[in-house]
């Protein structure tokens, strides 16, 4: 927090209000601050330390371990880095004026967005996120019902309650600014603001969303890319505020860290390859270890059981809803309860076709030849049915029958046209479902679970999904194992490259979720670690086959093509998984290869295709859809 008594109007232009106040004698010099060029390795790979805190000179090595429920973590939709990451930051600032007392003596506040916040926020929800965080709502808490009715009221009556009880005026025309220039440290950067009565400039901050819902500054800073998520510094772990810990030769023996440290300092795909043939231990328990230094083997277990809960009650809510249309501008038809409808089988009560018995989970519903449905038994079926009023079947129900299928193409050619049949492929269309399921829920603003970002939320809970319900023969080993692994190689990316779609565009979000997914998916399957990483890797499919891919959302919403790129992640993360586990593991890329290229491909990409909705899609299909939702 940095305080300043220069004689500044709330009510002055941006570049006045703006400029750099100067910093008290006693505030960190600007050497102290988060320098993060875009996609470097790791967001405070580049902090100063002094030399107290250091024995040497040379830079001490990095690691990429991060605690597994930071990198899933419970919030609100749709986006992780323009809603989660904003709403943290909100609720930040205003626990900082709280902590310097300077709360009661605000009388206004300005609000700039830049870059990347700016171009899409709107369509993100990025101000309803940041009024509710500065009223110190809590994302992971909040009655998700109640969020855009807060925003209305106080876009109506012009009345902010800072901190849930300093009540001040504020006009969002007036006090929000948008910027499209991007601040040097990260393209999704935001600048609050307060003044008291007088006009005066009471304290000011910027905060940066670097994706997956973590945000970066001076008062959030630890060590390496350790980003608490929380909201006090001051409760953090001491081993992550300490910024005494790397990673060398040492750092993969448990005995050797000493109780200060997790056990297992990963730094790669390799070095985690490495401890896994060192210990003989798989991923998962790895990462499950390293969990035990902050946590009881009790916590860590109900915390990935009420990570999973989340993920699965928000399919169930998605496939269940009854609501036909999305938010926004491109009335986009909700497609889940029919896709889900249309399987003709159900595992939450209530919701299977009346006509056909819902089946219990397991797979042996699904074993043998899949075969089309007996369409004449079905139409017999339907003429046999009885009118409401007794007199024989509906003039719908006679036409039905009477209609045969429609075939296109002629049958006066030597390859006859193939008639129309209605097939059940269990893993793509539940894959499919599932995924939709989530990030239709995810663009009405529901309740989600960063995984590890909002836009490529429903990837992960898709795959896991199936597992559970068409492989799995223990539910809670299942999701540990998948869960562990899948934070493990998230954990690879975001120290190796970024997870942030404004720095990277989509392969940075439904690329690396399908990679995590990829290799949580052959964990459960019983492949061995270097299995895992090659599934993660993509020779067949996962991240090298996502690389490049852009972020151009229509109407800035996370909806086109967001939604379906999910369903289509997740069919291809089971893809990658069992044919790695196919070739055992043989390889021409690594993971770690595979993730520098991502960074480079990344730094190369222009910034129309990183969440700006500048180009692409974004500007060649007209609002409302040209085409039909379905």
């Amino acid at each position: 927090m940095e305080s300043n008594r220069r004689q500044v109007k709330p009510d002055h232009s941006a570049s006045t209000l703006w400029a750099s106040p100067r910093r008290p004698s006693n505030s960190p010099s600007s050497n102290d601050s988060i320098q993060r060029p875009t996609l470097s390795r790791g967001i405070a790979s580049g902090i100063e330390h002094k030399a107290s805190e250091t024995k040497e000179d040379k830079p001490r090595p990095e690691h990429a371990v991060i605690s597994t429920f930071d990198l899933f973590s419970v919030g609100v939709g749709p986006s992780s880095s323009h809603t989660l990451g904003p709403w943290r930051a909100g609720r930040i600032y205003v626990h900082s004026l709280k902590k310097f007392n300077i709360l009661e003596r605000v009388a206004s506040i300005k609000i700039t967005l830049y870059g990347s916040l700016a171009a899409t926020g709107r369509g993100h929800h990025t101000p309803q996120a940041i009024l509710l965080g500065l009223e110190d709502a809590d994302p992971v808490t909040v009655d998700t019902a109640t969020v855009q009715p807060r925003y209305d009221f106080i876009r109506e009556r012009k009345i902010l309650n800072l901190g849930g009880a300093h009540r001040i005026n504020f006009d969002i025309e007036r006090d929000m600014l948008w910027r499209m220039e991007q601040l040097p440290t990260h393209p999704n950067g935001m600048r609050f603001s307060v003044f008291d009565s007088n006009g005066d400039l009471l304290a000011t901050n910027e905060y940066y969303s670097v994706g997956g819902g973590f945000v970066v500054n001076e008062e959030t800073k630890l060590d390496e890319n350790l980003y608490y998520m929380g909201i006090d510094k001051d409760k953090v772990d001491p081993s992550r505020r300490s910024q005494t810990h790397g990673l060398d030769e040492a750092t993969d023996n448990p005995s050797s860290t000493g109780a200060s440290q997790p056990p297992y300092l990963f730094k790669s795909g390799d070095t985690l390859l490495a401890m896994t043939q060192k210990h003989n231990m798989t991923i998962a328990q790895l990462v499950y270890d390293n969990e035990l230094h902050y946590l009881s083997e009790e916590q860590i277990h109900t915390k990935l059981m009420r990570i999973w809960e989340v993920m699965d009650e928000c399919i169930r809510t998605g496939v269940s809803t009854t609501e036909k249309v999305l938010p926004g501008r491109l009335g986009l038809r909700r497609r889940a309860p029919m896709l889900y409808q249309r399987l003709m089988r159900g595992f939450y009560p209530g919701l299977a076709n009346s006509s056909l018995p819902a089946i219990g989970p397991g797979n042996s519903a699904l074993t043998g030849v899949i075969n089309a449905p007996d369409v004449e038994a079905e139409v017999a079926k339907l003429t046999q049915q009885p009118e409401l009023n007794g007199k024989g079947p509906t003039s719908f129900q006679k036409s039905k029958a009477a209609r045969a299928p429609r075939v296109v193409g002629s049958f006066a050619h030597p390859v006859l046209p193939m008639p129309p049949k209605r097939t059940v492929f269990p893993n793509i269309d539940f894959l499919s479902c599932y995924a939709i399921a989530v990030n239709e829920v995810n663009a009405a603003g529901g309740r989600m679970v960063t995984s590890p970002t909002n836009g490529a939320a429903g990837v992960i809970p898709a795959v896991l999904k199936y597992t559970v319900e068409f492989i799995s023969d223990d539910v809670e080993k299942t999701v540990e194992t998948f869960l562990l692994t899948a934070a493990a190689i998230g954990m690879l990316f975001k120290r190796g490259s970024t997870i942030s779609a404004a720095e990277g565009g989509c392969q940075a979000e439904v690329g690396v979720a399908c990679s995590m997914a990829a290799g949580a998916f052959a964990a459960c399957l019983g492949a061995p670690p270097a299995v895992v990483l090659q599934s993660a890797e993509v020779r067949f499919n996962r991240i090298e086959h996502n690389l490049g891919l852009t972020c151009d959302p229509i109407d800035g919403l996370v909806q086109v093509p967001c939604i379906e790129r999910n369903a289509l992640g997740a069919v291809k993360a089971m893809t990658a998984a069992q044919l790695a586990m196919a070739t055992d593991a043989l390889h021409s890329v690594s993971l770690d290869e595979a993730i520098e290229a991502m960074r480079l491909t990344a730094a190369d990409m222009s910034i129309k295709y990183k969440e700006t909705s500048l180009s692409g899609l974004a500007t060649t299909v007209k609002i409302p859809l040209t085409s039909p939702a379905w």
